[in-house]
């Protein structure tokens, strides 16, 4: 093929990002299985920066009998979104081998009608009498894509995924990319948050983090977006929105022309296991984004996209660990405590709950209605747990293990220290929200049996770290004190008290309580003094 079949030899300026289309000068073949797929006087040759020349052939010239469409789909910004086929003579099969762009953007408009050819999926490529040469994408691209510099020198740094994106803006910003806005969408693996959504604005230096749920699927925001169709695999999307008239096909189409923009870009990319995220871009200046701007944008994509991904499996881990684990536990685990055996003596509150005649309930509800029941009890214990500081670290079976951490003390001083009597406190307090809470629930589902609890509070020195065996571990609190909590909760019933405390926490918590006696506690020596809220 001739010299000047090259982008790069037409133009001085190796950082453009250009694409130009001519006419085949000679008959253009395609050999696949002994056989012409595709024979055209007609044919194009694409020339696209940083890519070896591709032939497209007019669909009339291509026997599209050997063709059998896929749903496999691929987008390119400025050309649109590609179909493919696989290509099959005989019993010769060539899967995903053809593509074509059946409604190309205005960009790519000369292609409609066309197909192309990966011609390392067929035998031979001919223009003329002559074989074509195979030509990979050219060596130098990583030199000639600034974005890709600055990839590999700076992007590196990022410490966050807002950072990135953030860095990532005003990159393209500081260098004359026309770019107002920039939204990243990543579906998150999280119980409650269904996709991370990172927004970026060049009049508001914060990126802004919106976790969205999942019933966000079910909203018109999502549902009549362009990322609903991108994340199930449909290509990206491409809307210049200046003119006489524009494609408005969106509600953010409509809403961003009103506000004045002249060009809308979202655009999928994918991690390793096949995910599929979107970056959106806008700009408001006049002509939009450029070829060339989009081109260089479109290279560096999937090395961004794995920078994104760096910190999103950074981010799940995090989640995962603080949602199964606790969060004092999650970062433990994080910063490497997850040797067998790992642990050490720590000072806390051991809180023991459980959820009163579960038993008989789980035996006369119906399955799931139970375990929604069991669940809003969970919620309601657990959730004020957190939010006072403390951390769940069990769900056993329809009972609750948690601890309020006493920090920085020593086993010779928590009894009077500052962090014991702030420990004891939040305690409490999340005994008075649970009961509140309790009692909503109660009413609002007054067609169920009432949730009843017990909860036993103690104050001791307990074994925190990791037990099991090495291919199961667990990181949770044993020793006397956490057994001696269990005890006291088991009191709740026999007594009719929701909350029993030891003696050793009523010691220590400067609030009034009420002193219910000496009573003997099963599997412990001598007889314990308990404690039950104040009436009222």
């Amino acid at each position: 093929m001739a010299d000047d079949h090259s982008v790069a030899a037409e133009s001085t300026d190796e950082e453009a990002y250009k694409i130009r289309f001519e006419p085949a000068s000679e008959r253009v073949r395609v050999e696949f299985n002994g056989t012409w797929v595709a024979d055209s006087s007609n044919a194009l040759i694409v020339y696209e920066t940083r890519v070896p020349p591709m032939y497209y052939f007019p669909v009339d010239d291509v026997g599209m009998d050997y063709l059998e469409k896929t749903d496999h789909q691929t987008h390119c910004p400025f050309k649109g979104n590609a179909s493919y086929w696989t290509l099959t003579v005989g019993e010769e099969t060539a899967e995903n081998a053809v593509w074509g762009y059946e409604d190309p953007y205005s960009d790519g408009e000369e292609l409609r009608g066309y197909v192309s050819f990966y011609q390392s999926k067929v035998n031979a490529i001919y223009e003329g009498d002559e074989e074509v040469a195979f030509l990979d994408n050219q060596q130098k691209s990583m030199h000639a894509n600034t974005l890709a510099g600055w990839l590999l020198e700076q992007a590196w740094k990022a410490p966050s995924a807002d950072h990135l994106i953030s860095e990532f803006c005003r990159y393209l910003h500081d260098n004359g990319y026309p770019i107002s806005r920039m939204t990243v969408i990543i579906p998150t693996l999280h119980p409650q948050v269904f996709a991370t959504v990172l927004v970026w604005r060049e009049d508001d230096p914060e990126v802004k983090v919106i976790l969205e749920p999942h019933d966000i699927l079910l909203q018109p925001k999502f549902s009549d977006s362009p990322f609903a169709p991108i994340i199930k695999g449909a290509g990206g999307v491409r809307r210049r929105l200046e003119g006489d008239d524009p494609k408005l096909d969106y509600p953010v189409c409509v809403d961003l022309h009103a506000e004045g923009a002249t060009d809308y870009a979202a655009m999928p990319f994918t991690f390793s296991d096949g995910q599929i995220n979107v970056m959106s871009m806008t700009s408001f200046t006049e002509g939009g984004f450029s070829t060339s701007h989009l081109g260089q944008i479109y290279e560096i994509l999937p090395m961004l996209g794995r920078l994104f991904e760096v910190h999103a499996q950074k981010r799940t881990s995090v989640t995962l660990l603080e949602t199964y684990l606790g969060r004092r536990t999650g970062k433990r685990v994080l910063e490497g405590q997850i040797k067998h055996g790992d642990g050490e003596l720590i000072h806390a509150i051991i809180w023991f709950c459980d959820f009163r005649d579960s038993t008989a309930l789980s035996e006369s509800m119906e399955q799931e209605i139970y375990l929604v029941h069991l669940n809003r009890f969970f919620h309601c214990m657990a959730g004020a747990i957190i939010e006072n500081g403390g951390e769940v670290l069990r769900f056993i079976g329809d009972a609750v293990l948690a601890i309020f951490p006493i920090a920085g003390e020593t086993s010779k001083s928590w009894e009077n220290a500052t962090g014991a009597l702030e420990a004891c406190r939040r305690a409490i307090k999340a005994t008075e929200i649970i009961s509140e809470r309790i009692e909503e629930v109660n009413t609002e589902h007054g067609d169920l049996p009432p949730l009843k609890y017990g909860i036993g509070l103690h104050l001791g020195d307990v074994t925190y770290g990791n037990i099991g065996i090495p291919e199961r571990l667990e990181f949770t609190v044993i020793g006397s004190a956490a057994n001696e909590a269990a005890r006291i909760e088991s009191m709740t019933k026999e007594l009719q008290e929701p909350v029993l405390i030891s003696s050793t926490f009523a010691d220590t918590f400067p609030g009034k309580l009420r002193s219910l006696g000496q009573f003997a506690l099963k599997g412990l020596e001598g007889e314990h003094e308990l404690f039950a809220l104040p009436d009222g």
